[in-house]
């Protein structure tokens, strides 16, 4: 998967290093395709995202974690599979935490 080509439907410039680092963190669930994708009206998992990425390595607390899943499903809304490296970069830019992942 390119993952850059993806994130760069949604964001200007993509940060190679972050791309590896959020590639790392997901480790073998980018092998499985139903574990490679987000979705965002599944509270199940909108709440392993919030307990997961954004509090462990974004360090957000359940508000802002809430807030920043929300702004990412509206951005990607559009967007039938939504890769979890994308969405997780996303969550990172929009959290100005970006810079720390690399």
């Amino acid at each position: 998967m390119d993952y850059k080509t993806d994130i760069a439907k949604y964001t200007a410039a993509v940060d190679d290093k972050a791309v590896a680092a959020i590639v790392k963190f997901c480790g073998i669930a980018l092998q499985s395709r139903d574990a490679s994708l987000v979705s965002c009206t599944d509270e199940a998992e909108v709440d392993r995202i919030r307990k997961g990425f954004a509090t462990k390595v974004l360090g957000l607390d359940a508000a802002e974690s809430d807030k920043i899943i929300k702004a990412v499903c509206e951005k990607m809304k559009a967007d039938k599979t939504k890769h979890r490296v994308t969405f997780y970069y996303l969550m990172a830019e929009a959290s100005g935490k970006l810079g720390g992942l690399a």
